[in-house]
């Protein structure tokens, strides 16, 4: 059976341990960038959810890496600080379905 692992930082890992989740820890963004590749080569890995902010700074071998294979799936996890900081929701969210599915998709109220 694939696991799923969040690879965040050590100020919200401790929520993820709490919900029962594998967690792999990252200081920085390049401790980050080595972790996340080896969850890739990691057999048991089915899911890996990162930190937004650690997505974001993956080199483009690695986002290559990512698009080309079909397991693990990785995922980006939205961080409070980004949703505080003042950007539209709307705006926030269709870039994460744009990420997620490759469209745009215009939100509106109906």
């Amino acid at each position: 059976m694939y696991k799923l692992v969040v690879l965040t930082d050590p100020d919200t890992a401790d929520g993820f341990r709490l919900a029962g989740v594998d967690v792999a820890v990252a200081e920085s963004e390049d401790v980050a960038r080595k972790q996340l590749n080896s969850l890739l080569d990691d057999e048991a890995s089915g899911i890996i959810a990162v930190n937004e902010k650690m997505m974001a700074a993956i080199d483009e071998r690695t986002q290559r890496k990512i698009d080309s294979i079909y397991r693990p799936i990785v995922i980006s996890l939205p961080i409070k600080e980004q949703l505080e900081m003042g950007e539209d929701h709307r705006a926030y969210l269709a870039r994460l379905i744009r990420r997620a599915i490759g469209f745009d998709i215009t939100l509106r109220r109906g």
